[in-house]
């Protein structure tokens, strides 16, 4: 597996919108870096792995103090 991804492999791999993933990346939530002329956005396959397991995290939080919604 390559270790950057477009925004469309990370899109498709959580199941977002390319708009939704974008937003993610420049609220900060999911680190990204722009790279060439044209400032492609990238993410590390290792920063996406570390933001799913945050999201996993989190969850299990809302879960444990009733917080979770359906």
């Amino acid at each position: 597996m390559p270790r950057f991804l477009t925004l469309a492999d990370v899109s498709e791999q959580l199941n977002l919108t390319p708009a939704a993933t974008r937003n993610l990346v420049l609220s900060g939530e999911l680190p990204a870096i722009q790279i060439g002329a044209r400032k492609l956005w990238r993410v590390e396959e290792c920063a996406l792995e570390e933001y799913i397991q945050k999201q996993y995290a989190l969850t299990k939080e809302r879960i444990l103090a009733g917080q979770a919604e359906n």
